[in-house]
């Protein structure tokens, strides 16, 4: 058979080609175009020549749903460093603390652009959790569930899209920079998309200029053939959820709002206000995307766990928050967007207060601190402390689940809301937590 011989356009043999590739089995094909029915219709030559040369684009509109950058400083981030410091005490160690814009407050000596703004923050210094282990921790804040076997719960992000839908009809509802965790039970059309380097964006999102139009035609039909088998057998909700997945991916890479992921788009000015961490750049690429309608991302911070002379780790990690989150609130307050994006700062856990024989601090679940900024929240809010030497909570002791519950209400979500995973059992956002009011506008 010589079905790849019949001429057609470049576009209409992409079409062709993610239609079969990525499981959608009833195709109709002749002479070059693809019948009505065709899922890609809005990627053929004529729906994209109308629309760069019709109507005007649609007035931006905010869309009465909120979003979230949820910056997680992996390793355990030191309270007594950061949020809660405790001058004069053996427990503050070889670093000091400096004094906030709000009478009485201080934070570490390593943050103070956020502490001339700290009525811009709620501080939470009563968290507490009985995991110390990094994985446990990190999967519990994530998702304010326990890790178990049987069961992956999903993320933050993919909570947002099931109770929201899409915000922007290209671009993912979710994205994950450096590192978080996937959809769980609710399956591949939740999942976040992956960015290693927020400096190089989103990669690979042209195909490999060795293979010829043909060539891909022919492993295109092929595919078909198989898939064809496949679906006719075999009826999974996953399955379709990696279609509706493709699909989404194929009209992200015809877009052009790819550009969201680009940071070469930035000014070198903002570059520099952002700094060159890790954070820096990935608090800069989530403000782009929040800017561009994607409902959640997450910038994964590591390098928190500090084992070993902490003064040194503690100065080169504190400042790169410092920087990377100022220039995320002064940006996002300029162009009013902090009235829609809530903004967290979370950690698995704490750090011992007691300095260690290696000049650092170990792990220490049983206290510790949280930050939240932007929309929903009641900003110059100290909530909770620790006990005089930062072991203990001494008021107002905030679970995880608690706290879940208020990012959740933050973002004016169903908290309480049952969501069933393939097997049955009901789970919720919240997980049994109460929301603190106290931090919430």
């Amino acid at each position: 058979m010589n079905w790849y011989k019949d001429a057609v356009s470049r576009r209409a043999m992409m079409r062709l080609a993610a239609w079969q590739s990525f499981g959608v089995s009833v195709l109709s094909f002749a002479g070059g175009r693809l019948l009505a029915d065709d899922p890609f219709a809005e990627f053929s030559d004529e729906a994209i020549a109308a629309k760069q040369a019709g109507d005007k684009p649609a007035e931006a509109k905010s869309t009465g749903k909120r979003r979230l950058i949820y910056i997680f400083s992996a390793g355990g981030m030191s309270h007594v460093d950061t949020f809660d410091p405790k001058p004069g005490t053996d427990s503050q160690g070889p670093l000091g603390a400096i004094s906030t814009n709000i009478s009485g407050v201080q934070f570490g000596q390593s943050l103070p652009k956020l502490a001339a703004m700290a009525d811009k923050l709620a501080v939470i210094r009563s968290m507490s959790t009985e995991t110390g282990a990094h994985g446990p921790g990190s999967y519990l804040m994530r998702t304010g569930q326990k890790e178990i076997a049987s069961t992956r719960h999903p993320g933050i992000g993919a909570w947002m899209q099931r109770f929201n839908g899409r915000i922007h009809p290209a671009l993912p509802p979710s994205v994950n920079i450096g590192g978080g965790i996937g959809p769980g039970y609710l399956g591949a059309k939740f999942a976040p998309v992956p960015i290693g380097d927020p400096n190089r964006g989103l990669q690979n999102t042209s195909g490999p200029e060795y293979l010829a139009d043909d060539q891909f035609m022919r492993r295109m039909y092929l595919s078909a053939a198989l898939d064809r088998e496949f679906r006719s057998k075999v009826h999974l909700k996953q399955v379709d959820g990696y279609d509706d997945l493709y699909r989404e991916a194929i009209r992200l890479l015809k877009s052009d709002d790819l550009k969201a992921f680009d940071l070469n788009l930035e000014s070198e000015e903002a570059k520099e206000r952002y700094g060159k961490s890790k954070v820096g750049r990935g608090c800069l690429l989530a403000r782009r995307l929040v800017e561009n309608d994607v409902q959640y991302v997450e910038v994964q911070a590591g390098g928190w766990d500090m084992h070993n002379d902490i003064a040194d780790a503690m100065t080169s990690r504190g400042s790169e928050l410092d920087q990377a989150l100022s220039a995320l609130i002064e940006d996002l307050t300029a162009s009013g967007l902090i009235h829609e994006t809530t903004i967290v700062v979370a950690t698995e856990f704490g750090r011992n207060p007691s300095i260690n024989q290696n000049a650092g601090r170990d792990h220490h679940p049983a206290v510790f601190s949280c930050a939240m900024a932007g929309a929903g929240v009641r900003t110059g809010t100290i909530l909770g402390s620790s006990d005089s030497k930062g072991f203990l909570v001494d008021e107002y002791q905030v679970s995880v689940p608690d706290f879940m519950a208020t990012i959740g209400k933050a973002l004016q979500l169903p908290v309480d809301k049952e969501i069933h995973s393939p097997d049955g059992r009901p789970f919720t956002f919240a997980n049994g937590g109460m929301a603190i009011d106290e931090v919430l506008a």
